[in-house]
Protein backbone atom coordinates (compact mmCIF):
# COMPACT_ATOMS: atom_id res chain seq x y z
CA UNK A 1 0.00 0.00 0.00
CA UNK A 2 1.10 3.26 -1.05
CA UNK A 3 1.44 6.40 1.26
CA UNK A 4 -1.31 8.25 -1.57
CA UNK A 5 -3.48 5.18 -1.01
CA UNK A 6 -2.90 5.66 2.79
CA UNK A 7 -3.35 9.62 2.56
CA UNK A 8 -6.91 8.34 0.89
CA UNK A 9 -8.42 6.26 2.92
CA UNK A 10 -7.60 8.83 5.54
CA UNK A 11 -9.53 11.64 4.25
CA UNK A 12 -12.50 9.06 3.46
CA UNK A 13 -12.10 7.94 7.04
CA UNK A 14 -12.31 12.08 7.83
CA UNK A 15 -15.66 12.52 5.84
CA UNK A 16 -17.23 9.50 7.33
CA UNK A 17 -16.81 10.98 10.35
CA UNK A 18 -17.50 14.61 9.35
CA UNK A 19 -13.94 16.32 10.07
CA UNK A 20 -14.30 19.60 8.50
CA UNK A 21 -10.76 19.59 7.53
CA UNK A 22 -11.25 16.53 5.57
CA UNK A 23 -14.56 17.84 4.13
CA UNK A 24 -12.43 21.49 3.36
CA UNK A 25 -9.48 19.33 1.91
CA UNK A 26 -11.94 17.27 -0.92
CA UNK A 27 -13.86 20.46 -1.85
CA UNK A 28 -10.97 22.69 -2.30
CA UNK A 29 -9.19 19.91 -4.41
CA UNK A 30 -11.59 19.47 -7.01
CA UNK A 31 -13.80 22.63 -7.37
CA UNK A 32 -11.87 24.44 -9.85
CA UNK A 33 -11.57 21.17 -12.19
CA UNK A 34 -15.53 20.65 -12.33
CA UNK A 35 -16.05 24.47 -12.48
CA UNK A 36 -13.71 24.64 -15.75
CA UNK A 37 -15.27 21.89 -17.16
CA UNK A 38 -18.60 23.32 -16.90
CA UNK A 39 -17.23 26.28 -18.06
CA UNK A 40 -16.09 24.97 -21.51
CA UNK A 41 -19.52 23.21 -21.80
CA UNK A 42 -21.78 26.05 -22.10
CA UNK A 43 -22.29 26.56 -17.96
CA UNK A 44 -21.91 29.50 -15.83
CA UNK A 45 -20.13 30.03 -12.43
CA UNK A 46 -22.80 29.85 -10.69
CA UNK A 47 -24.46 26.76 -12.66
CA UNK A 48 -20.71 25.09 -11.72
CA UNK A 49 -20.67 26.09 -7.88
CA UNK A 50 -24.78 24.67 -7.80
CA UNK A 51 -23.83 21.38 -9.97
CA UNK A 52 -20.79 20.91 -7.88
CA UNK A 53 -22.68 21.40 -4.42
CA UNK A 54 -24.69 18.05 -5.79
CA UNK A 55 -22.03 16.47 -6.73
CA UNK A 56 -20.25 17.01 -2.92
CA UNK A 57 -23.28 16.24 -1.24
CA UNK A 58 -23.90 12.95 -3.46
CA UNK A 59 -20.02 11.99 -3.00
CA UNK A 60 -20.79 12.82 0.78
CA UNK A 61 -23.96 10.34 1.13
CA UNK A 62 -22.27 7.29 -0.83
CA UNK A 63 -18.85 7.66 1.66
CA UNK A 64 -21.06 8.29 4.80
CA UNK A 65 -23.29 4.87 3.62
CA UNK A 66 -20.19 2.86 2.62
CA UNK A 67 -21.11 3.10 -1.19
CA UNK A 68 -17.68 4.25 -2.59
CA UNK A 69 -14.10 1.86 -2.11
CA UNK A 70 -11.61 3.52 -3.57
CA UNK A 71 -9.48 1.47 -5.98
CA UNK A 72 -6.74 4.05 -6.56
CA UNK A 73 -4.59 6.99 -5.36
CA UNK A 74 -6.95 9.84 -7.26
CA UNK A 75 -10.36 7.54 -7.02
CA UNK A 76 -11.94 10.01 -4.65
CA UNK A 77 -11.03 12.73 -6.82
CA UNK A 78 -11.96 10.74 -10.43
CA UNK A 79 -15.21 9.59 -8.58
CA UNK A 80 -16.75 13.27 -7.50
CA UNK A 81 -15.51 14.84 -11.14
CA UNK A 82 -17.95 11.95 -12.51
CA UNK A 83 -20.79 12.67 -10.97
CA UNK A 84 -20.60 16.12 -11.21
CA UNK A 85 -19.88 15.89 -14.97
CA UNK A 86 -22.66 12.81 -15.15
CA UNK A 87 -24.91 16.21 -13.14
CA UNK A 88 -23.61 18.56 -15.89
CA UNK A 89 -24.64 16.27 -18.57
CA UNK A 90 -28.37 15.55 -17.56
CA UNK A 91 -28.57 19.37 -17.22
CA UNK A 92 -27.70 19.80 -21.16
CA UNK A 93 -29.92 17.04 -22.43
CA UNK A 94 -32.87 18.62 -19.75
CA UNK A 95 -35.53 20.73 -21.63
CA UNK A 96 -34.88 23.30 -19.29
CA UNK A 97 -31.26 24.01 -20.86
CA UNK A 98 -32.92 23.46 -24.35
CA UNK A 99 -35.30 26.32 -23.43
CA UNK A 100 -32.92 28.45 -22.10
CA UNK A 101 -30.69 28.20 -25.24
CA UNK A 102 -33.59 28.59 -27.56
CA UNK A 103 -33.96 31.77 -25.35
CA UNK A 104 -30.64 33.08 -25.53
CA UNK A 105 -30.57 32.51 -29.17
CA UNK A 106 -34.00 34.51 -29.90
CA UNK A 107 -33.17 36.69 -27.47
CA UNK A 108 -30.22 37.56 -25.98
CA UNK A 109 -30.83 40.55 -23.92
CA UNK A 110 -33.54 38.87 -22.39
CA UNK A 111 -31.41 36.06 -21.42
CA UNK A 112 -28.79 38.30 -19.70
CA UNK A 113 -32.11 40.41 -18.02
CA UNK A 114 -33.11 36.94 -16.10
CA UNK A 115 -30.18 35.68 -15.57
CA UNK A 116 -29.30 39.71 -13.81
CA UNK A 117 -32.93 40.23 -12.43
CA UNK A 118 -32.95 36.89 -10.19
CA UNK A 119 -33.92 37.35 -6.32
CA UNK A 120 -35.04 35.24 -4.11
CA UNK A 121 -38.83 35.78 -4.02
CA UNK A 122 -38.51 34.77 -7.33
CA UNK A 123 -36.97 31.38 -7.05
CA UNK A 124 -39.34 30.47 -3.95
CA UNK A 125 -42.02 31.31 -6.07
CA UNK A 126 -40.80 28.84 -8.46
CA UNK A 127 -40.11 26.23 -6.29
CA UNK A 128 -43.57 26.85 -5.12
CA UNK A 129 -45.20 26.09 -8.63
CA UNK A 130 -42.61 23.15 -8.85
CA UNK A 131 -43.44 21.49 -5.60
CA UNK A 132 -47.44 22.06 -6.66
CA UNK A 133 -46.70 20.50 -10.07
CA UNK A 134 -45.20 17.52 -8.79
CA UNK A 135 -47.79 16.95 -5.89
CA UNK A 136 -50.35 17.03 -8.69
CA UNK A 137 -48.71 14.88 -11.25
CA UNK A 138 -48.79 12.28 -8.50
CA UNK A 139 -52.63 12.41 -8.41
CA UNK A 140 -53.09 12.59 -12.04
CA UNK A 141 -54.68 9.48 -13.08
CA UNK A 142 -52.19 6.67 -14.08
CA UNK A 143 -52.93 6.45 -17.64
CA UNK A 144 -51.68 10.46 -18.13
CA UNK A 145 -48.79 9.96 -15.63
CA UNK A 146 -47.67 7.24 -17.73
CA UNK A 147 -48.16 9.11 -20.84
CA UNK A 148 -46.60 12.10 -19.90
CA UNK A 149 -43.78 9.99 -18.50
CA UNK A 150 -43.09 8.63 -21.54
CA UNK A 151 -43.11 11.72 -23.65
CA UNK A 152 -41.15 13.86 -21.38
CA UNK A 153 -38.66 12.17 -19.21
CA UNK A 154 -37.85 8.91 -21.51
CA UNK A 155 -38.45 11.18 -24.90
CA UNK A 156 -40.00 8.72 -26.84
CA UNK A 157 -42.01 10.24 -30.00
CA UNK A 158 -45.61 10.52 -30.01
CA UNK A 159 -45.16 6.95 -32.96
CA UNK A 160 -43.25 5.22 -30.31
CA UNK A 161 -45.95 6.32 -27.90
CA UNK A 162 -48.83 5.22 -30.31
CA UNK A 163 -47.17 1.87 -30.95
CA UNK A 164 -46.78 1.07 -27.09
CA UNK A 165 -50.55 2.07 -25.96
CA UNK A 166 -51.46 0.32 -29.51
CA UNK A 167 -53.52 3.67 -30.63
CA UNK A 168 -52.98 6.05 -33.77
CA UNK A 169 -50.74 8.43 -33.56
CA UNK A 170 -53.08 11.35 -33.68
CA UNK A 171 -55.00 9.37 -30.62
CA UNK A 172 -51.39 9.60 -28.89
CA UNK A 173 -51.49 13.25 -29.68
CA UNK A 174 -54.39 13.95 -28.65
CA UNK A 175 -54.43 11.87 -25.52
CA UNK A 176 -51.32 14.12 -24.69
CA UNK A 177 -53.08 17.41 -25.12
CA UNK A 178 -55.95 16.01 -22.36
CA UNK A 179 -53.45 15.35 -20.11
CA UNK A 180 -51.24 18.08 -19.97
CA UNK A 181 -54.80 20.59 -20.03
CA UNK A 182 -55.96 18.21 -17.05
CA UNK A 183 -52.66 18.86 -15.30
CA UNK A 184 -52.76 22.44 -16.13
CA UNK A 185 -56.43 22.61 -14.87
CA UNK A 186 -55.51 20.92 -11.24
CA UNK A 187 -52.34 23.57 -11.01
CA UNK A 188 -54.25 26.38 -11.48
CA UNK A 189 -57.53 25.31 -9.26
CA UNK A 190 -56.40 26.48 -5.98
CA UNK A 191 -55.96 23.72 -2.96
Amino acid sequence: MNQRTTDQEKLIEGIKANNQSALKKLYQDNFFKVEKYILKNSGSKMQAKDIYQEAFTAVWKNIRLGKFVPEGDTALNGYLFRIARNKWTDYLRSSEFKKKTALDETHPKISAKVETDVDETDIDERDRRLHKVIATFKILGEPCRHLLTIFYFEKKSLREIAKELNIGEASARNKKYRCIEKLRALVLTPN
